[in-house]
């Protein structure tokens, strides 16, 4: 089975090795026809504290490490220059 894969912002960095990340999806209400948004916080495996705060992530399943870690954030891409 294959991992899953969110994306989300990174709300807090405190912990060492550690990210809180926020991921929103939109939903279709199945009585009112309307759009809304649900968020829910993971916390994730950070090995080389490379995320800050505002910054985008896409965290994926692994094994726990410790009582609330079950993500690991995928590594960071460094964007091409643009010069």
């Amino acid at each position: 089975m294959p991992k899953r894969i969110l994306e989300g912002v990174v709300v807090s960095d405190k912990g060492d090795k550690t990210v809180v990340v926020k991921v929103e999806r939109t939903l279709l209400h199945p009585v009112l026809k309307k759009t809304f948004r649900l968020s829910k916080k993971y916390h994730a495996h950070d090995e080389a504290n490379a995320f800050k705060v505002g910054d985008i992530a896409r965290i994926v399943e692994c094994a726990p490490k410790s009582k609330l870690k079950t993500w690991e954030v995928l590594s960071k891409d460094v964007p091409a220059s643009a010069s």
